[in-house]
C-alpha cells in the first residue's frame, strides 16, 4: 500500500519570514502542501521588496507548491488571493474583494497579501513558496488607519484559528494544473473585482474592464483600445478613489 507524503504544518512564534523558512524547508526536500505558520515576523516582506508589518495577531502563512507546469506561474497569485477570499467569506460581515495582482481588500482598505516566490533548479522549476499575510486580530499602525484593515473591525469575536484552518484547507486543495484562469474563475474573480470599472493612471491610463485568462490586467484607454498589463503597480485616477 502507497504511503501518502505528510503534508506538515510547522508553527514558529517569532520568525524572521515564514517565506525564508518554507524555502529552506523545500529545499531540504518537503513535500508539497507543507505550511509555515508565525506567531509574529521581524522581516515579514511584501511584493516588490515591501516591508509587511507582521506583529502578533496576524496570519503569517506560507505553503510550499510544486506546480505540473511552469507556463502560468503568474496566475498563482490570483488564484490565491480568490481561494483565501472565499475561504473566509463566512466570517466577515461584509464582501472580500480582490486588488490585482496580489491584494485583499474589505471596506476599500487592505486586509492582506499574496506572495508569490518561485525557486529554479538549473532550467527546471523547483518549487513555489506562496505566502499569506492577514490582518486579523492585531491592529494597524495609526499612520495606516485610513489603507489598512483588521478582520477584527468587522467581527471583533473572529480568532486566528477560524481564519487560518479554512484558508490553509483552501490553498492546499488548488488545482495549480493549468496555466489559465477557466471561465469558472474569471467570473469568481470578477465578482470579487476590486479594480474592475475603476480608472487608474499607472501603470497605463485608463478604465480597468477585468483581468485575462493568462491574468494580465486589462485596461480600456481613453483612445479607446485595450491593453493588457501583465506587471505594475496600480495607481487609481483621482476620481476612481471616492468610486
Amino acid at each position: 500500500m502507497d504511503v501518502l507524503p505528510v503534508m506538515r504544518l510547522h508553527y514558529y512564534d517569532r520568525v524572521s519570514s515564514t517565506m525564508d523558512v518554507i524555502h529552506q524547508l523545500a529545499a531540504d526536500g518537503a513535500v508539497p502542501g507543507t505550511a509555515v505558520m508565525a506567531g509574529e515576523q521581524l522581516e515579514g516582506r511584501g511584493s516588490r521588496g515591501r516591508t509587511w508589518h507582521s506583529p502578533v495577531g496576524g496570519l503569517w502563512l506560507s505553503v510550499l507548491f510544486q506546480p505540473p507546469v511552469v507556463e502560468g506561474i503568474e496566475v498563482i497569485s490570483l488564484r490565491v488571493g480568490l481561494a483565501v477570499a472565499e475561504a473566509i467569506q463566512a466570517r466577515v460581515p461584509k464582501p472580500v474583494q480582490l486588488k490585482w495582482p496580489n491584494d485583499l481588500i474589505l471596506e476599500g482598505r487592505k486586509l492582506g497579501g499574496v506572495l508569490c516566490e518561485a525557486r529554479w533548479q538549473g532550467d527546471a522549476l523547483g518549487w513555489v513558496a506562496v505566502g499569506v499575510g492577514m490582518n486579523v486580530r492585531n491592529s494597524t499602525p495609526a499612520e495606516l488607519g485610513s489603507v489598512a484593515v483588521s478582520l477584527s473591525e468587522l467581527n471583533p469575536g473572529i480568532s486566528l484559528e477560524e481564519v487560518a484552518n479554512p484558508i490553509l484547507a483552501a490553498l492546499r486543495a488548488l488545482d495549480l494544473g493549468t496555466g489559465r484562469l477557466s471561465p469558472a474563475e474569471l467570473d469568481r474573480f470578477a465578482r470579487r473585482d476590486w479594480l474592475r470599472g475603476r480608472t487608474i493612471r499607472e501603470p497605463a491610463e485608463g478604465r480597468v474592464t477585468g483581468v485575462g485568462e493568462d491574468g494580465a490586467l486589462l485596461v480600456r484607454t481613453a483612445s479607446g483600445s485595450d491593453v493588457s498589463l501583465r506587471s505594475g503597480t496600480v495607481e487609481l485616477a483621482a476620481a476612481s478613489h471616492s468610486r
